[in-house]
């Protein structure tokens, strides 16, 4: 299996770490997310214009570059290393993939606006009994004329404060937890001013991201919110789902080079009974075994992306492999660069700490380890 990268991926990956590491600041980054919008507009339309990653996986007939999982490896990497907060997941991978599966002039248009930089997407999912399962679905649609009614719950929708199009999940047949019945709608929003049948309840979740509550009440839709056919969404879901972790999980590689790498850097400056503390044996030890972790993280993230693309099980099976090591690691990682920071590891001055939010974040994101594990062992029986 040939690991290397062509020459595009090579200048794709670079050009995105140089733009990051000149025009990305950490401390106007954490502002933005405190105190401000969520995010970053000029950044976010600079990754549109001048580098093009908001279409480097999405199809050339809609302004994208064509790209794959390679190409969604290496960006969601570097953004993970640089602690990128706009929604680049949610809005690419989820959002894009979705419109790219369901076709139809509405998604198309919608995809094309993505690739410009010119929309955000959400995609509401969970529900507030259903946890990681997609399938466990209780919000309903139903026909009324011409029109979709649409009622339901959906709670830590990522990047809805930000969003001006949702993709909801809902039944319009078969029980809860049934993968049949499932259909997906496309839903024109303004957060500041939700359309009648909508309340959004929105807050800052603890890794910096904006998320909200979603409750529909009534809420009336045109025949065509409905993207691709009526209860026939799943299989378009659940491919969202994986590749949606699979970047998570590449994201997490990237926060853990930083986290390692600036432990690394402190062990060798920082001196204790007149000698740097990296150089103590027992400290040593410990930073090797946070690189064994994140070597074996890599591997698991190599596997899951290079099977995006397999048949459903195949690709499950490497997904849930990926996300249960990213869960170990981000933790023993996260949590040693913390230790060996001392004090100081959990201060809002030093970016340990908030790496660190993230890697607890992501390390429950779309699933926990025990989660994925258990997942792995069905699939397997199966």
């Amino acid at each position: 299996m040939d690991f290397n990268l062509t020459k595009e991926q090579e200048l794709l990956r670079d050009g995105l770490a140089k733009f990051l590491a000149n025009r990305y600041n950490l401390e106007k980054s954490r502002a933005a997310a405190k105190t401000g919008a969520g995010w970053q507009p000029s950044i976010w339309r600079a990754f549109a214009d001048e580098l093009g990653i908001l279409g480097a996986t999405l199809p050339e007939e809609a302004g994208g570059i064509g790209g794959g999982p390679v190409e969604l490896m290496i960006v969601t990497e570097a953004l993970g290393q640089a602690l990128v907060v706009e929604p680049f997941v949610d809005t690419v991978v989820f959002g894009g993939g979705l419109l790219q599966r369901a076709g139809g002039a509405r998604a198309t248009a919608v995809l094309e606006k993505l690739v410009a930089g010119d929309a955000i997407t959400a995609f509401a999912a969970t529900e507030p009994t259903s946890g990681p399962d997609f399938n466990d679905v209780s919000t309903i649609a139903r026909r009324h004329g011409d029109e979709w009614v649409l009622d339901g719950t959906k709670v830590v929708v990522s990047s809805a404060p930000l969003a001006g199009h949702l993709l909801v999940t809902a039944r319009t047949a078969g029980g809860r937890r049934d993968t049949s019945g499932i259909s997906l709608f496309l839903i024109d929003v303004d957060a500041d001013n939700p359309p009648e049948g909508l309340a959004v309840h929105a807050y800052r979740t603890i890794d910096d991201r904006r998320a909200a509550d979603l409750v529909f009440s009534g809420m009336r839709l045109p025949a065509d919110a409905l993207l691709g056919g009526e209860g026939d969404a799943w299989a378009s879901i659940d491919r969202a789902v994986d590749e949606a972790t699979a970047a998570v999980a590449s994201e997490a590689v990237g926060l853990m080079r930083k986290v390692l790498g600036d432990t690394v850097e402190y062990a060798k400056q920082r001196q204790q009974f007149g000698q740097a503390i990296g150089s103590f044996q027992a400290l040593q030890h410990r930073m090797v075994d946070m690189y064994m972790e994140l070597e074996q993280s890599i591997a698991a993230v190599y596997l899951a992306i290079l099977n995006l693309e397999a048949e459903p099980t195949e690709r499950a099976l490497a997904v849930s492999a990926a996300k249960a090591t990213i869960g170990r690691a981000a933790r023993f990682i996260g949590q040693n660069a913390v230790q060996l920071h001392g004090g100081m590891g959990m201060t809002e001055e030093l970016a340990i700490g908030h790496y660190f939010k993230r890697l607890t974040a992501i390390e429950y994101e779309f699933g926990s380890a025990d989660m994925h594990i258990a997942r792995y062992a069905a699939l397997t029986k199966a």
